[in-house]
């Protein structure tokens, strides 16, 4: 199968600059292909493993593979798809999310072969007045604002600060086509503005003709953006989102999106999902735990995915808890030695706030030590916490509160 076939096979392909000759560039050529990585955070997000494979793909089918760290891009921040403005970073934030960024890399494509550069190397020194005398010339306004990565911030206000981003990114591809032979750009779909606006610049100045790929988001079938939880983004980092935590949250995703996670986040061929797709059905909770394995294994190895499966196989098997998540409630928490459960679901991390807690035991959604709560004002006493309570919610959330 040919790589565009795959890439669309598999459900990654949102929109491109020109299909047949992106095709018939992949088949003849050994093109270079760039993916720029803005260090905004410490850690790569679930989100991000959609580039990461893709570009893994890339590289297993011979082209070369350039990671750009937006080490001067991060300063400004992209405000696609955000509702505000992104918080300033200081250099020396931003240079250390890019080593880790690099370390994380590094588990999924041969570093060795690909081109690892830094945009603050040329970002950072340009003189304003040229930039904007060179490459401002070149874009107008009114087709800035125009753009999905610019017009839904009109409303909540934009600054002329990241109305620079598109311009930024844009010569980041002028620069890379220049430099080292750079042809294509693969970014996902809430980047497709900015990676035009860079293949219209490179035609304008340089002639050149090059081309944009653009990658669906990761979401469910209803819509919503994958790898959100009440805790936050599911992280790439062991310390900011646990391993067993990472597995048991592909594990508990629905029915629906299975397949969809076996085409888009792991390297299984193609035939053998489609087999899968088969025996979904009959196999669901099987299916469901080969792919948080597969997942869970490109990401912290397959050592730590075999811990992660056995340890969610004894606790929602043989109800075996010594191996449950445990959250420390402090003693601050109790008043006259009791505390109450709603403020225990609530610390423990199951729900957002009491109110949520009460609407959770009223519809019968908590038990404890496998018994369903009903008594919405039942305390707890300190001595009842020494050896720890298990919560659940629902059928897929446990938690072990401990004093």
């Amino acid at each position: 199968m040919k790589l565009m076939e795959e890439l669309e096979a598999r459900g990654l392909l949102a929109q491109t600059s020109g299909y047949n000759e992106i095709l018939d560039l992949f088949e003849n050529e050994k093109v270079t292909v760039y993916t720029g990585f803005d260090p905004t955070g410490d850690s790569f997000h679930v989100g991000h493993l959609v580039q990461l494979l893709t570009l893994l793909r890339l590289q297993r089918f011979g082209h070369r593979i350039v990671c750009l760290f937006g080490g001067g891009t991060a300063m400004i921040g992209d405000p696609s798809a955000k509702n505000e403005m992104r918080p300033i970073l200081t250099k020396e934030t931003i240079n250390k999310n890019i080593e880790k960024f690099k370390m994380q890399a590094a588990k999924f494509l041969d570093i060795s072969q690909c081109v690892i550069l830094n945009n603050a190397e040329w970002l950072c020194g340009l003189d304003y007045i040229d930039f904007l005398r060179e490459i401002g010339i070149h874009f107008s306004v009114n087709r800035m604002l125009a753009s999905e990565c610019y017009k839904n911030r009109l409303n909540s206000g934009l600054t002329f600060f990241e109305l620079n981003y598109m311009l930024m990114q844009s010569y980041d591809f002028l620069i890379l086509n220049k430099n080292y032979d750079c042809q294509v750009q693969i970014g996902g779909s809430d980047q497709w503005s900015n990676m035009l606006a860079g293949v219209e610049l490179i035609r304008k100045k340089n002639k050149n003709k090059t081309y944009a790929i653009s990658t669906n988001l990761l979401t469910t079938s209803d819509g919503r953006k994958m790898g959100k939880t009440e805790k936050g983004a599911i992280w790439l980092d062991s310390q900011k989102t646990s391993i067993y935590d990472f597995y048991q949250y592909f594990r508990n995703i629905d029915d629906g999106d299975v397949i969809k996670c076996f085409k888009m986040l792991t390297m299984i061929s193609l035939e053998d999902i489609e087999n899968y797709e088969c025996d979904i059905e009959k196999n669901t909770n099987e299916l469901k735990e080969l792919m948080a394995f597969e997942i869970t294994s490109l990401v912290h190895g397959c050592e730590e995915a075999s811990k992660a499966l056995d340890v969610s196989r004894k606790i929602f098997g043989k109800k075996d808890y010594e191996q449950v998540p445990q959250v420390n409630i402090k003693y601050d928490f109790f008043k006259n030695d009791e505390i109450k459960i709603t403020d225990l679901i609530r610390l423990s991390g199951l729900s957002k706030s009491n109110s949520e807690s009460l609407r959770l035991i009223k519809q019968g959604g908590i038990t404890i030590n496998d018994l369903v709560i009903t008594d919405y004002g039942k305390c707890f006493k300190e001595e009842d916490l020494k050896n720890g309570i298990v919560i659940k919610k629902g059928k897929k959330r446990i938690i072990k509160c401990v004093i």
